[in-house]
Order: structure tokens, then C-alpha cells, then sequence
């Protein structure tokens, strides 16, 4: 197993910087801040506001459209009807970072992350991640937990470390890492075959569900393996923290070989 050298990923800050006024989050856009969650007040209209709504539109900025009250209560000062809140990380990009990988000399191992929403599980997830080598995490823009304090907290500093990738489409993503030479390996229940009959020793992305409805079958059609946690309990699942250490670390053990 290769020892991944990772240089202090951004500025340590313990919490979310909030910008509240549409015209100090418009700086903040500009200046290239990395927006976590954007929340507008319904039936907010001016020039002021079409010029950040195009420019949320430029940069594929997602918001949330809520009701003057729930502004209110994050804070009582001229919100104007927007708040944003800052992420404590700046998000790499997959396709900028797997080439690196290549021109190191390093087999990629990578963890796609569909619909895990849960701050501490994200957490728990990037600390074992980060402590097993993993190249990156991949999640989408829309539909996964936020980096917030409490995940910065449960990852014990490791999401200021490992790269967290944040992608429009993961489908897209997939299919670029299929014709990029990376496996794709889908930790699901819907096969008959075992997390150890894979082969981990090649460029890999492992893929972990929410765990309510698990991996997306957009995801499924296009991976290249699925594969099972073996269970031989009553309950029959596990925390998704959980199984990603249990597959990440089966990596580690066939490339410590």
C-alpha cells in the first residue's frame, strides 16, 4: 500500500462563515468561495436579485427557496432574503485530480458516496478514508450531507485533509472514471457476490449507499462489479460508515500484499 502524502487542505476554521445581503453574497460568489447551502426567500424579485440568480445560475450554484421565517430564525440581521453559508473545505474536482494520481505512480482508490446525507456518517466516513490512503471522495451537489462543523468534528480534521470531490452528475462521473481506467465496485445487496472476491489491486472507486434505499440504479447499470458485505445476523445491515471501512480496509489488505 502506497503512503499517500497529503498537504493541509485550506484554512482550518471550527465553523461555516454565514454571509447574509445579496449583495456581500454576490461578492462572495465572485470572490470564488465555496457556497454549502444557499437559502432565498420565496417571491424575492429586483435587479439585485436577477443579477445573483444569474450568477448562481453561472456557477451551478443550487439554493433553497424558503419562507421569511426560517431566514429570521438563523439571524435577526438584513438578510435582504439570502443567507449563505460558506464551506469550511474548498471542493476539488475528479477530473483535475485523477490524472495526478497517474503521473505519481499511484493505483487509484477512490469512494463515491450516493445519497449519504448524514453529517457524522460523512464524518466517521472521511477519518476512515483518509486513514486508509483513499485517493478522494466523490459525492454530488445535490442529495449529500453537508460539511459542516459537526462532520469536521466527527472526521477528526480528516476532511480538512483527504479531497472531497463535488460533482454535478455522479453518473457522468462514473462513466468518466470507466473510460479512465477505474473500476467501479458497488457495495450493494442486490448480488450474490462477496466483497472478497474482488479484485482491489486495480484503479478503484468504491461506491456506498444511503442506507435506506441504497445505491442509485443509475449507478448499478453502469458499474463494473457488485459486491455484498456478508451478514450472519438477525438485522442484516450495517451503518454505512461502518461497511465503507469494512470494503475500504479489504482494499488496504489486498494492496499491502
Amino acid at each position: 500500500m502506497q503512503n499517500f502524502q497529503r498537504k493541509e487542505r485550506g484554512e482550518k476554521r471550527e465553523s461555516n462563515q454565514m454571509v447574509f445581503g445579496i449583495r456581500a453574497v454576490i461578492e462572495a460568489i465572485d470572490s470564488g468561495k465555496e457556497i454549502e447551502s444557499l437559502f432565498v426567500q420565496r417571491g424575492l424579485s429586483g435587479s439585485l436579485f436577477l443579477e445573483l440568480k444569474s450568477l448562481m445560475k453561472e456557477h451551478n450554484i443550487g439554493f433553497q427557496q424558503v419562507p421569511i421565517e426560517k431566514l429570521n430564525r438563523i439571524t435577526r440581521k438584513n438578510h435582504q432574503g439570502v443567507i449563505a453559508v460558506i464551506s469550511p473545505i474548498v471542493y476539488e474536482r475528479i477530473e483535475d485530480l485523477l490524472p495526478t494520481i497517474y503521473e505519481k505512480g499511484e493505483t487509484p482508490l477512490l469512494l463515491m458516496l450516493d445519497g449519504v446525507t448524514d453529517v457524522r456518517n460523512m464524518g466517521a466516513i472521511a477519518r476512515t478514508a483518509e486513514c486508509a490512503g483513499v485517493h478522494a471522495i466523490i459525492v454530488p451537489r445535490k442529495g449529500s450531507a453537508e460539511i459542516n462543523p459537526d462532520a469536521i468534528k466527527t472526521s477528526a480534521g480528516a476532511l480538512y485533509k483527504i479531497p472531497v470531490c463535488r460533482e454535478d452528475s455522479l453518473g457522468k462521473t462514473g462513466r468518466f472514471l470507466i473510460e479512465s481506467g477505474v473500476q467501479l465496485v458497488v457495495s450493494t445487496e442486490k448480488t450474490q457476490d462477496s466483497i472478497y472476491e474482488i479484485d482491489y489491486t486495480t484503479p478503484t472507486c468504491v461506491i456506498m449507499g444511503a442506507e435506506d434505499v441504497g445505491v442509485s440504479d443509475d449507478l448499478i447499470r453502469i458499474s463494473d462489479k457488485l459486491a455484498k458485505i456478508p451478514m450472519f445476523g438477525e438485522i442484516g445491515s450495517l451503518n454505512v460508515s461502518v461497511s465503507a471501512g469494512i470494503v475500504i480496509y479489504e482494499a488496504v489488505r489486498q494492496r499491502s500484499k
